[in-house]
């Protein structure tokens, strides 16, 4: 499948807008609307789609360079892949450069999973991240991190996995069931309360140097955060679990605006980086 540049991306209906992104008017439902990305430098990579064999269904890849990533030519660079991409990667692209500036956070790879839209049935994430959970992470695993490793230098040793709601519980579901295949993983607000394999054991690890952390909002919805509360106290402080695990609170967060503080809380983190580094 050829791998087109971003400029040429082609839209198919205006929910796909990336935020800051649309300039020109929306579209109607079925017409086409190309939206150049070239006037937007923190975004600049690659795009390509990736029809799965393991889900059924068709997902849209962004890949954000870090700065410097042309110069570098023989440097493998650490990969964030992001879940919900269609709003979190422009989002969190941009803040991934600021945290480089910032906090001394090192550049990366940033890899948005996006579904095209907002609206079922072509957005999934209901079902892949709950009961398709299994076939999601096949999919991740068996498709999608090879081709990215394949189309750019991204060190397979520090990849990273980040997702927001139902995306965070399935950033746990690859937590316990699949612990080796990223180095750390971030989950924002998780629901917990869908997902089975949560409350078995983690699978084992061949890897000692694993990382998740669980950021909540102090805000968040009661329904979830009693929840994830409950779970929390099972999980927390045992050393029987084969990732370094850590829960911090966002005072003043809500469920879904504070996905940026939730970022810059795990790669502060991650890389021991900033000077309030814990």
């Amino acid at each position: 499948m050829q791998r087109l540049p971003v400029k040429n991306i082609l839209v198919a209906c205006a929910g796909l807008a990336l935020a800051g992104c649309a300039v020109a008017p929306a579209a109607a439902p079925g017409s086409a609307l190309v939206i150049p990305l070239d006037h937007l430098p923190v975004l600049t990579g690659q795009y390509f789609p990736i029809d799965s064999r393991e889900t059924g269904h068709l997902y849209h890849i962004y890949i954000s360079y870090p700065e410097g990533y042309g110069e570098q030519r023989a440097k493998r660079f650490p990969a964030l892949y992001i879940l919900d991409g269609d709003s979190l990667f422009p989002h969190l692209a941009s803040n991934q450069r600021f945290l480089h500036y910032d906090d001394d956070v090192p550049g990366m790879l940033v890899v948005g999973i996006a579904y095209g839209s907002f609206e079922p049935p072509q957005n999934r994430r209901r079902h892949d991240f709950t009961v398709g959970a299994d076939a999601f992470g096949r999919f991740l695993e068996n498709e999608l991190i090879p081709r990215v490793e394949q189309s750019v230098r991204a060190d397979p040793a520090r990849r990273m996995l980040l997702g927001q709601s139902r995306g965070g519980g399935f950033v746990l579901h690859s937590a316990f069931t699949r612990p080796d295949l990223f180095w750390g993983r971030i989950a924002s607000n998780p629901t917990v309360d869908l997902l089975p394999s949560l409350l078995a054991a983690p699978a084992p690890a061949s890897r000692r140097d694993l990382h998740l952390l669980v950021a909540s909002g102090s805000l968040d919805d009661p329904q979830y955060a009693n929840a994830r509360a409950d779970w929390l106290g099972r999980w927390t402080g045992r050393n029987d679990l084969p990732w370094t695990f850590r829960s911090e609170t966002i005072e003043g967060g809500t469920h879904a605006a504070d996905s940026a503080r939730a970022h810059r809380l795990a790669m502060r983190w991650l890389f021991r980086a900033g000077p309030a580094a814990k």
